[in-house]
Order: structure tokens, then sequence, then C-alpha cells
């Protein structure tokens, strides 16, 4: 994907959302605790397999850290935006 192309999808996901210095798909997720993080991580996992789409994510005490990339070309494609839209969608409700 073509860095004009990231430029017109980033600015839709939560301002949070930012490309790491790999160009991956990056944020953090702020919880309470450790059981809070570890709960949502699980629900964006199952998010992520429902879309056969699997991101890193990075489950500690305050949060969850989430990079999101296509392994398959070490970059980022249209896939990765949606899933990150997803994730924003599920924190948010």
């Amino acid at each position: 994907m073509e860095r004009e192309e990231i430029d017109t999808y980033l600015p839709q996901l939560h301002p949070d959302w930012s490309l790491n210095a790999a160009g991956h798909l990056e944020r953090q997720f702020q919880t309470e605790d450790f059981a809070q993080a570890l709960a949502l991580a699980n629900v964006l996992g199952a998010i992520a397999e429902a879309q056969w789409h699997h991101p890193d994510l990075t489950v500690r005490w305050g949060g969850v850290g989430v990079e999101i990339w296509t392994h398959k070309i070490d970059g980022l494609v249209e896939s990765d935006f949606v899933l990150a839209a997803h994730f924003d969608q599920a924190v948010e409700s």
C-alpha cells in the first residue's frame, strides 16, 4: 500500500492508531488492570480470528498493545485498516 493510500485510511480510525517504524498499524488500549487487559485481548482475538487476520497482541497490566500488518507482504493492505476499525468498534461499544 502506498503512503497516499495509508494517509487516506489512517484518519478514519481512532486517533490513537499510528504507524510504527516498521510501517505497521499500532495502538495501545488502556485498561484498569491485568484481568481487563486479558479480557480485551480475548475479545480482539476473537474478532481477528473471525476475519482470518492475526495481529500481534501484547497483554500487560493496564493495557493491550496491538500491531497489525499483513505478514505475507510485510506491509499494509485495506483489510488491516478494516480490522483496526472493528477493534475500535468493539472497544467503543
